[in-house]
């Protein structure tokens, strides 16, 4: 998977998919958008469906990556896995930061950067998430919440970041492309890095969205779960770069 002058586009599967699931998938979507040039695809099953997925996806360009990683490589860390399991496994990289592990594991900016840098070290690609609450964009807050969750990370050709308003994730709510633009932006002025959105990307909004200057690409959660919708929205991404 070539991103460095392509959108990139992320299927956050969550908790959805099993093996089975993820086998059937991976062979409709590699079939659903072959030929499609101009533009990195990834999708991101659950860890039990990751070795199904690499399999399925061998001798493509599509990419599997885990919905996170730890910062160890063994330990007494019940239920975690490290970076060197996902490349044993073939994971391509690992999304951290999620606003889901923020909200639901108590997970930590500290803890994120720590776990960025260790994948990146362990040779993975990050896909590393950002994103304020509601409450903080009302307060005026968001730009204060975006530099301190960047802070913690460190430029690195193999790191990606992806703002996710957390208003915006699986509520139907989307920021305005406007409004994007502007976060994205700022995020690149503390960090070079590409930029992705996340928050309710559809493939009827994913053209508008990822037509701004700032935005390479998407980080796709309910979307990614179907093929067709999936297939629309790297094709929508293909589209603003050609």
């Amino acid at each position: 998977m070539d991103t460095k002058d392509a959108p990139l586009v992320v299927g956050n599967w969550k908790l959805h998919k099993g093996p089975d699931e993820t086998h059937v998938f991976c062979h409709a979507l590699s079939e659903r958008v072959r030929g499609l040039h101009g533009v990195g695809i990834a999708v991101g099953p659950p860890f039990v469906s990751l070795g199904g997925g690499v399999m399925a996806l061998a001798g493509t360009e599509i990419a599997v990556v885990a919905q996170n990683v730890h910062w160890a490589e063994g330990g007494a860390y019940t239920g975690e896995i490290s970076p060197g399991m996902l490349r044993e496994v073939g994971a391509y990289g690992a999304i951290v930061g999620h606003s889901e592990r923020r909200q639901y594991f108590g997970e930590t900016d500290e803890g994120v950067g720590r776990r960025a840098a260790a994948a990146l070290e362990a040779g993975l690609f990050v896909i590393a998430c950002v994103g304020e609450l509601e409450d903080e964009r009302e307060r005026g807050e968001t730009e204060a919440v975006l530099r301190r969750q960047v802070s913690v990370l460190e430029p690195h050709q193999n790191l990606v970041v992806a703002y996710e308003p957390v208003w915006a994730i699986g509520t139907g709510k989307t920021a305005t492309p406007e409004m994007a633009q502007e976060a994205h932006a700022f995020i690149k002025s503390l960090l070079a890095v590409q930029v992705l959105y996340g928050g309710s990307v559809k493939a009827d909004n994913a053209a508008e969205l990822m037509g701004q200057p700032d935005v390479d690409g998407a980080l796709v959660g309910g979307a990614s779960l179907e093929v067709e919708s999936f297939a629309r929205i790297c094709e929508a991404a293909a589209l603003t770069r050609s």
